[in-house]
């Protein structure tokens, strides 16, 4: 049987992509097809044999890692499969939404397209979260984005003018093109209970191997502090910022400094730092509720 087109926004499959160079920004509201479209894209530019990498950043929803994190994965050259089978690097925004987390997206994001800039990616696909609105900051974060990462190209996704405060001004700007395209018809929208349950499958798959392993937190950095809530969110970072395991408070025992996590990682080896998320997680149902 022949693979599945993908059901990409309308007039994508015109573009010319021979000379796309940098980073490839695709911004719209939720369920605007942006994972599919930069999913499609990415393809398309690894079938160039191109370093292309792949960066994944909507906490919430994400399709590199686990929730709470955004991923950036490098694609063999030639290779259009996805995931990307190359380097991986991962960024611990500690919620699963940029909502009251803007500046972590921020940091994680500049970090990570260093890191593949140094090991020699030319090409980048960002694919954004949904949040777009005025009021909660969406607009300005994207902007935020844009002036920090300075892409070549802004792939803007919208039904009705929803991105025009923030595309209007772009459009005056000579150092980046904004190209406008229109969702595909046939998408349809989740809802909350759907992300949930999205959410706690992604969540369910990467603690499926996960075991006990005790932290001597005063060998480490614990950042913002040892707030060891029962079920609390943590990530296990090296030296420069980057997640290598995620683990879920279980207890906390302070008179010997020591905290018990749940977790798929296996080592402390290279470990730097424990960051605490604002969020706690059932081990046995994967749900996540913010910290009270």
């Amino acid at each position: 049987m022949a693979d599945r087109q993908p059901d990409i926004p309308r007039a994508g499959s015109y573009l010319e992509l021979a000379h796309l160079r940098g980073t490839l920004m695709v911004i719209g509201a939720p369920d605007a097809g942006k994972s599919t479209f930069a999913q499609y894209l990415y393809r398309q530019l690894c079938a160039e044999s191109r370093c292309v990498a792949y960066l994944d950043g909507d906490p919430g929803q994400s399709t590199l890692g686990p929730p709470t994190t955004m991923s950036l994965a490098i694609g063999t050259s030639g290779d259009t499969a996805f995931p990307p089978q190359g380097k991986t690097w991962r960024s611990f925004v500690g919620a699963v939404t940029p909502r009251g987390h803007m500046l972590p997206v921020l940091v994680g994001a500049a970090r990570l397209v260093q890191a593949a800039q140094a090991y020699g990616a030319d090409t980048f696909i960002y694919d954004t979260s949904g949040l777009v609105s005025p009021t909660e900051g969406g607009l300005n974060l994207k902007l935020s984005k844009i002036d920090l990462l300075r892409p070549s190209v802004v792939f803007a996704i919208q039904r009705e003018q929803e991105l025009e405060p923030l595309l209007t001004p772009l459009r005056h700007r000579l150092r980046v093109r904004v190209v406008d395209l229109r969702p595909s018809p046939s998408i349809q929208p989740r809802n909350t209970l759907t992300r949930q349950a999205y959410r706690a499958s992604q969540f369910a798959r990467y603690f499926c191997a996960a075991r006990p392993l005790t932290v001597d937190w005063e060998r480490l950095a614990v950042v913002p502090s040892p707030g060891f809530v029962f079920h609390r969110l943590a990530a296990l970072e090296d030296a420069d910022g980057f997640t290598l395991g995620l683990g879920i408070v279980q207890v906390a025992d302070w008179r010997k400094k020591q905290v018990e996590l749940l977790t798929p990682f296996r080592s402390l080896d290279g470990v730097d730092t424990l960051r605490l998320g604002d969020l706690t997680l059932d081990p046995q149902t994967f749900r996540d509720q913010p910290l009270m």
